[in-house]
């Protein structure tokens, strides 16, 4: 099912410039991407605590924030699908600048928000940009680019991700003096982006040869060969997805709540306001932790991939991966001891970088942006069941229920085993 290699080097083999373009758009797709999926994650208890009127340790602040935070993950998953039609439709550049739009419109309205609910819906529309400008994005990359740069542009393409989440969390120190509400402000710069994309970036020459052939639809996924490569990639995605958002999202507040919680059983301990503070930078130091880490990891996956294949790398990283999880919330421990076990949680990390390159080229090109899109953003409606999930299992605290947010990735590594080649994990 893969592609023909897309003749995107000039004669003398050099990058030209219609790549750089689409990297570097991608890119920077990518990197809002990041800094606006991450901006709720920094205020989410507080911010929702805020909105109901109650404080952020109350059990149905945790829920309503659970809440908000599964209707952002399922509207990444249908903005997945949505605008992978929309990119099969009407091109990839088009697309991208539609998705961009979409996400910094609804993430700079989440600033408005009087009630949870209402926060939820911005939440959930915001996430059909974010969702749709993966599947887009890795897209363009896959027909634009080679295969023998693919796995080093899915780690470039990743730390887009990673710095996004990054100069969110620098968003949330320089407001912390602000109201929580504020950082949401921040998400509306993405929208200057698309005024450099639609007059530099110009449509992919492998989609403007196929626009005329006959359109599949996203029924043709399910059909013939399609549907065995369907199945397998929407449950390795949903398994991995499921297990990975869940600790991403519980983590940091469950490693906030333990450093409060320390300093409350000190002998003197300080004051309320010092201790909330401690939590929120512990909460920040730990997300630093998980970026930079997981920057390293995309680069640490890249050359697994050359060396493996893009499917052993994939088994391999949701392995560990979720290995890991089990021993880093086994015992009970220290903060500042969590930030170290945070490292190689986040070299796993890398794993979702590799899935960009390698699951377009698995579909046609009529149904590449709409097969990528769908089948990776769909398992972010079992991410986002499982986000929820976590806070009703009859455990005694956060620590028990991540406990078990290995399981899902070490399910996805025993189905990958039925992912299939394709020439890009030559």
């Amino acid at each position: 099912m893969s592609a023909p290699e897309p003749a995107v080097t000039d004669k003398n083999g050099k990058i030209t410039s219609h790549q750089v373009k689409s990297g570097v758009a991608a890119w920077l797709g990518w990197m809002f991407d990041g800094l606006d999926m991450h901006l709720y994650t920094l205020v989410a208890l507080p911010f929702v605590a805020e909105l109901m009127g109650l404080t952020d340790t109350d059990q149905a602040v945790k829920e309503k924030a659970s809440y908000i935070q599964a209707a952002f993950l399922a509207g990444w998953a249908l903005g997945g699908g949505l605008f992978g039609l929309v990119g099969d439709r009407l091109g990839r550049t088009r697309a991208l600048i539609l998705t961009i739009l979409t996400y910094a419109l609804f993430t700079g309205l989440s600033f408005f928000a009087q009630t949870w609910w209402q926060l939820m819906i911005f939440r959930f529309l915001a996430a059909l940009g974010i969702g749709g400008e993966w599947a887009v994005g890795a897209s363009l990359l896959s027909e634009t680019w080679p295969a023998k740069w693919r796995p080093w542009l899915a780690a470039i393409l990743q730390t887009g991700v990673n710095i996004g989440v990054l100069f969110a969390n620098l968003a949330g120190f320089l407001l912390s003096s602000y109201p929580n509400r504020t950082v949401f402000l921040v998400g509306v710069i993405p929208a200057l982006l698309v005024l450099w994309i639609r007059k530099e970036v110009p449509e992919p020459e492998a989609w403007e040869q196929a626009k005329g052939t006959a359109r599949p639809g996203i029924a043709d996924l399910f059909r013939g060969k399609l549907l065995r490569t369907t199945l397998v990639t929407l449950l390795v995605c949903s398994f991995s997805l499921s297990g990975h958002w869940a600790f991403m999202f519980w983590s940091t507040q469950q490693v906030g709540r333990l450093q409060i919680e320390t300093m409350q059983q000190a002998d003197l301990p300080p004051s309320i306001e010092e201790i909330r503070t401690a939590g929120k930078t512990m909460t920040n130091k730990a997300l630093s932790v998980l970026m930079f880490s997981s920057i390293l990891g995309n680069f640490v996956a890249a050359v697994l991939a050359k060396f493996l294949g893009y499917r052993w790398a994939i088994l391999l990283l949701c392995a560990v991966y979720g290995a890991i999880l089990f021993l880093t919330y086994s015992v009970v421990r220290l903060p500042g001891e969590m930030l170290w076990w945070f490292v190689p949680l986040g070299i796993c990390q890398g794993v979702f970088g590799l899935f960009t390159m390698y699951m377009p080229p698995l579909f046609p090109t009529l149904l590449r942006t709409t097969g990528a899109g769908f089948c990776y953003n769909i398992g972010r409606l079992a991410a986002a069941g499982a986000t929820i999930v976590l806070v009703f299992l009859p455990v005694p605290d956060l620590r028990h229920a991540l406990l078990w947010t290995g399981g899902p990735l070490l399910a996805a590594a025993c189905v990958g085993l039925m992912l299939p080649e394709h020439a890009a994990d030559s």
